[in-house]
């Protein structure tokens, strides 16, 4: 573990969340590391690998969240299970490598319903629930490509910058609840997201890190570390932000 694992091991102590697309990657590096924390925490994702990580105060649901009925299933096991939901993590994503003279309906509307749509509707049902308490944070794992076009992935563009103003507009809606909404710019990250595009997608994105000024990719332990510091009482003073984890691309691009 880091140092900052050690200096603040309990610090979304006794809350619990539901994170999206927890089998592997950054999804997973955010439920483990909240649960560590002292989250209890459900973890969500149509690949049965979720089932893996099973324990005590981690709940796994494997669902498909683009269906209709999965973000009140979620939220309501939530409930069911610990009495409360205090955090969502909208991590799940996924990415199609096409031009847009290429891509079908079926592609954009695939990657809109997974990225966008779905939390749009864990959003709705998560603030359902923290409103009674007056208090909540949800963490939206949006993207440099937020702001910068490339491409070929039109459709994933498309649906981060739509995360990034969900992320704005629902922040000022429900702030006056005590609900915090903030999303973190993800730059490259060593995760297996592209492996339907490249034949290595942890490696193709380990090099592609390397443009940013830090010099790499991250690990999705990294990104997780934003997560939890959001989702803690220590970001009580951030409200609609972005914050950029990408290692400086954001400075350059353009």
């Amino acid at each position: 573990m880091t140092d900052i694992q050690h200096n603040i091991p309990h610090e979304v102590q006794g809350k619990v969340a539901l994170v999206t697309g927890a089998a592997s990657g950054i999804g997973k590096a955010i439920a483990l590391l909240l649960h560590t924390r002292g989250a209890k925490v459900i973890a969500e994702d149509i690949n049965p690998a979720v089932h893996e990580l099973a324990r005590p105060g981690l709940v796994p649901l494997e669902a498909d969240i683009t269906e209709d009925g999965a973000a009140e299933r979620a939220v309501g096991l939530a409930v069911e299970q610990f009495g409360r939901l205090d955090i969502l993590v909208n991590n799940a994503g996924i990415i199609i490598n096409k031009l847009v003279i290429d891509m079908t309906r079926q592609d954009w509307e695939r990657i809109q319903a997974v990225n966008a749509t779905a939390a749009f509707l864990h959003s709705r049902e998560a603030v359902k629930a923290m409103m009674p308490n007056k208090s909540g944070a949800i963490v939206n794992i949006a993207s440099y490509a937020s702001y910068f076009a490339f491409p070929t992935i039109a459709a994933y563009t498309a649906s981060k910058g739509a995360l990034a103003q969900l992320t704005r507009t629902l922040a000022l809606e429900v702030i006056e609840h005590g609900i915090r909404v903030n999303a973190i710019g993800v730059g490259d990250v060593v995760t297996n997201i592209l492996n339907d595009v490249v034949e290595d997608g942890p490696a193709f994105l380990a090099r592609h890190g390397e443009a940013a000024p830090i010099g790499r990719a991250a690990r999705p332990e990294e990104i997780a570390e934003v997560v939890a510091f959001l989702a803690s009482d220590r970001a009580s003073f951030v409200v609609g932000a972005m914050v950029m984890a990408d290692g400086g691309m954001t400075v350059t691009a353009g």
